[in-house]
């Protein structure tokens, strides 16, 4: 799904949003400083192997998965990261590692991590190494319906 594409689904809901150019940053850590968002405001999208299928997980720049707690949220017998080759098909038009959490376009479940999900805002890659989409997490939520579940933890060290 292409930025235009994305928009227009916002726009079609009648969601406001602010798109934010920055320059080029691969992690999601590095997008947040680029674009001067808060660590715990900018979602990554992560993506998993859930038993056979595939599942999207969103979670704070400033955590990692932690596939034990993403493994009870899913309640599944095993969970993996999927790797680029499994997933990238299914992203038309969007660089790899810049996928928007919105997993319902895709016909895939999403899990958020409940910590982002306190945040008044968030902010993801909409598609592409260079661009953000910041909206509510309201609407987010409202557009998404995400499982909201733990299944991350503090970077340390």
């Amino acid at each position: 799904m292409a930025i235009k594409k994305l928009k227009s689904y916002l726009d079609d809901n009648n969601i406001k949003y602010v798109s934010i150019i920055h320059s080029q940053a691969y992690t999601a850590q590095e997008t947040a400083q680029s674009a001067h968002i808060p660590g715990k405001e900018m979602a990554k999208t992560v993506i998993v192997k859930s038993g056979d299928d595939l599942v999207m997980v969103v979670l704070p720049a400033s955590e990692k998965v932690d596939l034990d707690l993403v493994k009870g949220a899913t309640r599944s017998d095993s969970v993996q990261l999927a790797s680029e080759q499994e997933f990238k098909d299914l992203f038309p038009n969007c660089e790899t590692g810049a996928m928007p959490p919105f997993g319902n376009l895709y016909g895939m479940p999403v899990y958020v991590e409940e910590s982002l999900s306190r945040n008044r805002n968030i902010a993801f890659n909409a598609g592409s190494h260079t661009e953000l989409i910041k909206l509510t997490y309201k609407d987010f939520n409202r557009l998404v319906n995400p499982k909201v579940a733990r299944i991350s933890t503090s970077y340390t060290g």
